[in-house]
């Protein structure tokens, strides 16, 4: 059953927020996915924060129009899964991740920075280091000097203490 002009409104207004906020979407070809699947892929998306949904594409079209999204809508053929994300990676890396165990959900396209990406393109931004993970890197690093410096003080230290004794 179709949804009436009301509910397309709706549908438009609800991508169109999310899209406003997004950095990254990724489509992907859902056919032949079992429901249990599916399902298994919304949890992974909700838990990494990522907005999941199988929509019709004229009504994504519109919600992307006149953003840097816009230039996606050509690749809005068939029966499609959306995955928009705040974080850059978010998107890609759940649906890359899933695509890997199930053969049926096929990349498709997506868009980041205002440029489309073809599957390897999407791959490729999945396989990047989240920003927690870069975060993380980035502390290690920065404390690694500083740890270094104490454990030499403390060997200075127990040093000194076999010396006098």
């Amino acid at each position: 059953m179709g949804l009436n002009l009301n509910d397309k409104k709706a549908v438009v207004a609800e991508v169109s927020a999310q899209v406003a906020n997004a950095q990254t979407i990724v489509i992907a070809e859902y056919r032949g996915i079992e429901v249990t699947d599916l399902t298994v892929l919304r949890k992974k998306a909700r838990e990494s924060g990522v907005y999941l949904r199988v929509l019709k594409n004229t009504l994504v079209r519109r919600a992307v129009a006149g953003t840097s999204f816009a230039g996606l809508a050509d690749q809005m053929v068939g029966p499609l899964i959306y995955s928009v994300s705040t974080d850059p990676v978010a998107a890609a890396k759940v649906l890359n991740d899933f695509a890997k165990t199930n053969d049926k959900l096929v990349l498709k396209a997506g868009s980041y920075a205002g440029q489309v990406l073809d599957k390897a393109g999407v791959q490729a931004l999945a396989s990047v280091p989240s920003r927690e993970e870069l975060l993380s890197k980035l502390l290690y690093v920065m404390q690694a000097p500083v740890a270094g410096f104490v454990r030499g003080l403390a060997a200075l230290a127990a040093q000194r203490e076999e010396a006098t004794a």
